[in-house]
């Protein structure tokens, strides 16, 4: 009888009902069904899970590019988490000093004072060395859909300023282009914004798109609640579904923009200086001091 085939009822013959006494020698019945019963699967190794690819590039990003004294603009968002988690742990033992972070979004604020991280605002430092966050999708020019948590206006913000900017995902977020694997967040003025929608959803240079207001919690885009999501800045979100890759990114970010209304969008275009990604085969880099676009 094979391995694969011992099961619990194909093995039950193995338990007499009464005790048996013991024998030096097995017989080759006996023995065989010995190997049976005693059969362990081999062991595989578990790939690592998406938060662990997620807490990898994190880490690795604040350990290859924050240095003492620096200024670290704070992303935000399940993989940013991990940054600003490792960043807290690093200026707690001592290993980085003087360092003063600007944070994206008032959970990353929360998250930060709690690890006990020095805050400021772009009003006290307007340049920074470095900002760390995450993306939704990427593509093969490492243009970006960012926002999925409703802080894409403060993400755009801060990261612009930064000399370096580290975008860190897992590879679930690569993508041949962007906008059918996930929404475009767009964020517009609560006045009128159902005139702001419609009018959004009739650019040509996103044809096709199903505009949706956000509601519920601003930080998802799956509607989680009955009223209006309100981002930090109390502004709404329109999410843009697209069934084909937007044709135009460029255009896209630039038509978005100046419609009047739109307050910012997740379109990160020429922007990203470097792209960590944490993959079941290891972490791998593109763009600056990396490779080129592999996917």
């Amino acid at each position: 009888m094979s391995v694969a085939a011992c099961t619990l009822s194909s093995c039950a013959f193995l338990a007499p009902a009464r005790a048996l006494k013991p024998r030096a020698a097995p017989s080759s019945r006996s023995s065989s069904s010995f190997r049976c019963r005693s059969a362990v699967a081999p062991v595989t190794a578990m790939a690592p899970t998406q938060d662990e690819l997620k807490k990898l590039v994190g880490y690795k990003a604040v350990d290859d590019h924050v240095l003492s004294g620096m200024v670290v603009g704070l992303g935000t968002g399940s993989t940013a988490y991990f940054a600003v988690e490792r960043l807290g742990q690093k200026i707690k033992s001592g290993e980085l000093t003087d360092i003063v972070a600007i944070p994206t979004s008032e959970r990353t604020r929360e998250q930060a004072e709690a690890l006990g991280i020095p805050l400021c605002t772009l009003n006290e430092k307007s340049a920074l060395d470095v900002a760390i966050d995450g993306a939704d999708e990427v593509d093969p020019d490492l243009a970006l859909v960012k926002g999925g948590g409703g802080a894409l206006l403060r993400e755009k913000m801060v990261e612009v300023m930064a000399k370096k900017f580290v975008v860190i995902v897992d590879e679930s977020k690569l993508c041949k282009g962007l906008g059918p694997g996930f929404p475009l967040p767009v964020e517009i003025t609560p006045f009128c914004h159902m005139h702001t929608l419609r009018t959004i959803a009739t650019l040509p240079s996103v044809a096709g798109c199903d505009a949706v207001l956000r509601m519920g919690s601003s930080s998802t885009n799956k509607s989680d609640g009955d009223e209006i999501a309100v981002t930090d800045n109390g502004n709404y979100i329109v999410d843009l579904h697209f069934k084909a890759p937007i044709a135009d990114v460029v255009a896209a970010a630039s038509a978005l923009k100046n419609t009047v209304g739109v307050v910012d969008h997740g379109l990160f275009v020429g922007m990203s200086y470097q792209v960590i990604v944490a993959g079941s085969t290891g972490i791998r880099v593109a763009g600056t001091d990396g490779e080129a676009a592999w996917w």
